[in-house]
């Protein structure tokens, strides 16, 4: 696959089983305009379409992870010269999988920030329309928080309760990917369960062996070293937890395959 000189995005035209978007239905799905899409792609920070029939482009999922990255980017205040210069370091044959890995990463150092949106806009942001039972879903995972403000553990939030509803803007998108995981509701709140308890575990026992380690320092240093390890430490995680997770899961495929 050939790359963008400017900005080692692909140039190799996707896989034609993964596409199956046109521009339009592109942009809805990632929350641009088409205008947008067709300025990044001009840009070289998106791989061209696959020209399908009556010379149609054609879209999938490389394009909306890399849009979606470009979003949080832009979230972060990066300007578009250094948006270029990030993707230009990616390797040039990362899939949709690994480019949300990038994105995540990128998300881990936004400020929490919780919104007040119309319905209209938070459906624009989600890049798809949002019916009662998908905001009950969102509603369940702290996505869409209650009329007090408080994370809401159940209940619901419907198009009829009010013509507004409070977002936590970080979450957006990974509640809004969620809601097409083949998985029920009880075993995605229960994985979040798993995740919160076992991040929180693992940052009081990292947090104990820095504590040590600064404990006679000036609180310069104590600062210094804070800022520095805050980004090793999130990557860390983050990589070891994607290799634990793909060989349990490689393990159990096995076993079922041997089975």
């Amino acid at each position: 696959m050939t790359t963008d000189a400017r900005t080692g995005a692909p140039t190799g035209a996707p896989d034609a089983e993964e596409t199956a978007l046109t521009i339009d239905e592109l942009a809805a799905r990632a929350g641009v305009t088409v205008r947008t899409v067709r300025f990044y792609g001009s840009r070289g920070l998106l791989p061209p379409p696959v020209i399908g029939p009556r010379r149609v482009g054609r879209y999938g999922a490389g394009h909306l992870a890399r849009l979606a990255l470009i979003e949080e980017l832009q979230r972060q205040g990066m300007t578009l010269a250094a948006i270029e210069r990030y993707l230009r370091q990616l390797p040039a044959d990362l899939s949709p999988h690994d480019l949300a890995i990038h994105r995540a990463v990128v998300a881990s150092w936004a400020p929490d920030v919780v919104e007040t949106l119309p319905r209209e806009e938070l459906e624009r942001r989600a890049g798809r329309p949002l019916d009662d039972a998908d905001l009950q879903r969102l509603t369940a995972m702290n996505v869409v928080l209650t009329e007090d403000g408080a994370m809401a553990s159940g209940g619901s939030a419907t198009a009829d309760d009010a013509e507004t509803v409070r977002v936590d803007s970080g979450l957006l998108r990974l509640g809004v990917q969620l809601l097409d995981v083949p998985l029920s509701q009880e075993v995605i709140l229960a994985a979040r369960e798993v995740l919160a308890e076992h991040s929180r575990a693992a940052a009081h026992e990292l947090a104990l062996l820095f504590r040590g380690e600064v404990a006679e320092r000036d609180a310069r240093d104590v600062k210094s070293l804070s800022a520095h390890m805050h980004p090793l430490v999130v990557q860390a995680l983050l990589t070891t937890f994607q290799r634990s997770l793909r060989e349990e899961l490689g393990e159990w495929l096995a076993g079922s395959d041997a089975g």
